[in-house]
């Protein structure tokens, strides 16, 4: 039987931190990995969504998400994942925000039986790469499998596919 692949990821466009600069993005640079990670796996896609969008500004956006963190906010989504029993693999992707995955991520989580599930995480980052972010997985994770993650730093997504390809053919999922 072929196991079933969900590829969930949190993606910001607009105004991001990029090498030392604020630029604009049409596509995140989260989004552009799971795109990736799609082709290559033909898994679904999901994306979470918060019903209350972030500051198009980069940096009231960093401070919204320090706020969140800091007083442990769980955003509210535009929609819900309720059950995954139909899938195997959860290629779960988010950018590091503060260390870790943006709140919206914990928002969409927390709540589903990742029970036996095996999870492969990844992340875009500009210097931090997973962070703690593997160890709050496994805060909500119960008895799943947690692979290797991934960490692409932001301004070299648009160069990752091969980077990606190897990650995914290096692990057992």
């Amino acid at each position: 039987m072929k196991k079933r692949i969900l590829i969930a990821y949190y993606s910001r466009k607009g105004q991001n931190y990029s090498d030392g600069s604020i630029v604009d993005l049409k596509v995140g640079n989260t989004e552009k990995m799971a795109g990736y990670i799609k082709d290559i796996t033909g898994g679904d896609l999901f994306e979470i969504t918060t019903v209350k969008s972030y500051p198009l500004d980069y940096t009231e956006t960093t401070r919204v998400a320090q706020r969140e963190l800091d007083d442990n906010t769980r955003p509210e989504l535009k929609e819900y994942l309720t059950d995954l029993d139909e899938y195997d693999t959860l290629i779960l992707g988010y950018p590091n925000w503060w260390g870790t995955m943006p709140m919206a991520v914990f928002s969409c989580f927390e709540l589903v039986d990742l029970s036996g599930k095996t999870i492969l995480p990844f992340c875009t980052h500009e210097g931090s790469g997973l962070g703690h972010s593997i160890q709050d997985l496994k805060s909500f994770a119960g008895n799943a499998e947690i692979k290797e993650g991934l960490a692409v730093q932001g301004s070299q997504v648009d160069q990752a596919q091969q980077t990606v390809s190897r990650w995914l053919k290096n692990l057992e999922y």
